[in-house]
Parts: structure tokens; C-alpha cells; sequence
């Protein structure tokens, strides 16, 4: 699936657990996406998908949240890119 990230950025605080953000967009669809990450350790990420901005086509973001569950690849790319923003 093509994307394209318009923002990232992640914190590790004082306990070293990790949260991120990462602004997205998906080939095909209208919806600017925020994807929420979180990880105890840096290792298994909970996260939680939201509109980036204004609400879209519920069938889109279904599908969004589908492919973030299916497509290790997306997913890992936006988790790559929310920790190389902590490097930065």
C-alpha cells in the first residue's frame, strides 16, 4: 500500500515507555489519518487510529484500520518513522 507521512514524532518518558504520532495519508483515499502509538518497552505497540483533522468516509477508515492490522509493512514503517523522529 502506498502512504505518505506529512508528520511524526515520538517521547520516551521518565519510565521508558514510548508514545508516538504519526500523520498519514493512504493512495486512494481523501482522509489525512493520525495513528497513536504506545509501548511499554519498544517492542509490542497498542495503537489507536484517528482522522487527522476534519472526519472522512467511515468505509475508508475502516479499511485504513484493516490494513494497519494486515499489512506489517504500513504499520512498521509508521513506527520507524515516529522513533527516527526521536533521533532528530
Amino acid at each position: 500500500m502506498e502512504y505518505q507521512i506529512i508528520k511524526a514524532d515520538m517521547k520516551q518518558n521518565e519510565d521508558k515507555q514510548y508514545l508516538g504520532h504519526v500523520t498519514f495519508t493512504l493512495a486512494g483515499q481523501r482522509s489525512q489519518y493520525e495513528i497513536t502509538l504506545f509501548s511499554k518497552k519498544g517492542k509490542d505497540w497498542d495503537y489507536s487510529l484517528n482522522y487527522a483533522g476534519e472526519s472522512g468516509i467511515e468505509e475508508e477508515f475502516l479499511k485504513a484500520d484493516e490494513l494497519l492490522e494486515e499489512d506489517d509493512d504500513l504499520f512498521d514503517a509508521l513506527v520507524d518513522a515516529a522513533l527516527e523522529s526521536m533521533e532528530q
